[in-house]
């Protein structure tokens, strides 16, 4: 009865508009205050919770994807992989998909993708006659690879409140990150040659053009390149690849490609600290709402009902499923993860679950909630930046939402696929 009291709680200042973090750190000093537990410690608590070596990624990755935001360079990427897939039927649509999973390495974020890709591709595609909900869902789709394919934000989150380690996350999300592309390639060939893409591309580029442009998006990838290999090889950390990448970036934009203004640099910096202040806020919240909530004992009442009521694991993700749908439908993939994961860990050790296993598929839900209204940022950065509406954005993205619920089969039946980089 109390955890349905609580969850209640904290349910209405949510939908009652109060920000996640507030709504946590409100819940929590109110649980501790009726167990009669003195308030002042709560400051140290919230303060230490953010005290991270591992979280000082966060910063910076996304100080990154601001500044490659702004830089232009999502064009020069872009015309790039055009230049290799553009002359075939649905070309554009690959290269959209291809561009989405090679920035995905460098940003750690979807919402920069979907921006960055969304801006250069969804013209193209349009102007080349591309049925519209196709291009949408394409792109709003391919850019929820953010998260998933190393380094990824919420992977540097859930390791940190699963404990367990940064860099095996992001090895584990290689191989399902690569699956996805897999699969949203599949699709897009066959909605190409179904009416989404017109039966002709424009003639082919040229060798030299082909050339010119890869050297000229060559250090993209390279950057890429050095912040992935230098975590796998051992060579740096996670949040030490996060200040490489940026490092590079800023050589990059500043060396070779003339700057960015100042003002767009100070934009950067300020959008990035915002956000950052928004997840700190999040993650310190739920830090304190965890702890509160075990005074109640609510993590282990839960997962004994669960014990007792779902007898195999493949239920165990089934329900888990239908729940994080749900909750996707309200709350962002951080928010998910910091108020759902402290209450099934006990029950992941009891259906004997890989944590790392668990923390892909969480993250593959939190893809599926960036394309679910009302909440599903993706949604509403491709709205934007094709001056659509939701409904064409919305239908477009459903055959890649059914994706993502097919892959969490699959890596279900095959878990090798996510944990054979792991175990090497």
């Amino acid at each position: 009865m109390m955890s349905l009291l609580i969850i209640a709680g904290l349910l209405a200042l949510l939908f009652g508009g109060i920000p996640v973090g507030l709504a946590l750190t409100a819940m929590a000093t109110a649980l501790m205050w009726f167990k009669g537990l003195p308030l002042a410690g709560l400051p140290q608590e919230f303060l230490a919770s953010v005290n991270s070596f591992t979280m000082l990624a966060v910063p910076v990755f996304l100080l990154t994807s601001q500044i490659l935001l702004r830089s232009g360079v999502a064009k020069v990427l872009f015309d790039a992989v055009q230049a290799w897939v553009g002359g075939m039927r649905g070309g554009v649509a690959v290269a959209a998909i291809l561009s989405c999973g090679l920035f995905a390495a460098i940003s750690g974020s979807s919402v920069a993708v979907a921006a960055m890709i969304g801006t250069v591709a969804i013209p193209e595609m349009l102007r080349r006659g591309y049925e519209k909900r196709f291009v949408m869902g394409t792109l709003a789709a391919g850019a929820t690879l953010g998260i998933l394919i190393p380094p990824s934000i919420p992977l540097i989150i859930y390791a940190e409140v699963a404990h367990v380690s940064t860099a095996k996350m992001f090895l584990a999300g290689v191989g399902p990150g690569v699956l996805l592309i897999g699969m949203f390639l599949c699709w897009c060939f066959i909605r190409s040659f179904t009416g989404g893409a017109p039966p002709t591309e424009q003639a082919t580029i040229s060798w030299d053009d082909r050339r010119r442009l890869s050297l000229e998006a060559f250090p993209i990838v390279a950057i890429a390149g050095v912040m992935i290999g230098g975590i796998y090889s051992g060579a740096f950390t996670p949040t030490e690849s996060a200040s490489v990448g940026l490092c590079l970036t800023m050589l990059y934009i500043y060396g070779m490609r003339g700057g960015i203004p100042l003002k767009d640099l100070t934009d950067s910096i300020r959008s990035a600290g915002l956000t950052t202040a928004n997840l700190l806020l999040i993650i310190a919240g739920a830090n304190i709402f965890g702890k509160a909530i075990t005074l109640y004992r609510i993590p282990y009442e839960i997962s004994g009902w669960i014990t007792a009521n779902i007898e195999t694991t493949g239920a165990f993700i089934i329900v888990v499923t239908v729940v994080l749908i749900l909750l996707g439908l309200a709350l962002e993939g951080v928010a998910m993860i910091l108020i759902v994961l402290p209450v099934l860990m006990p029950a992941l050790k009891m259906h004997g679950i890989d944590p790392i296993w668990f923390g892909i598929y969480f993250v593959i839900m939190i893809e599926l909630a960036l394309l679910s209204p009302p909440v599903g940022m993706n949604l509403f950065v491709i709205q934007s930046v094709a001056k659509s509406n939701l409904k064409d954005v919305m239908l477009g993205t459903l055959p890649y939402a059914l994706i993502m619920l097919l892959a969490v089969v699959i890596i279900w039946y095959f878990p090798s696929i996510v944990l054979y980089l792991t175990r090497i």
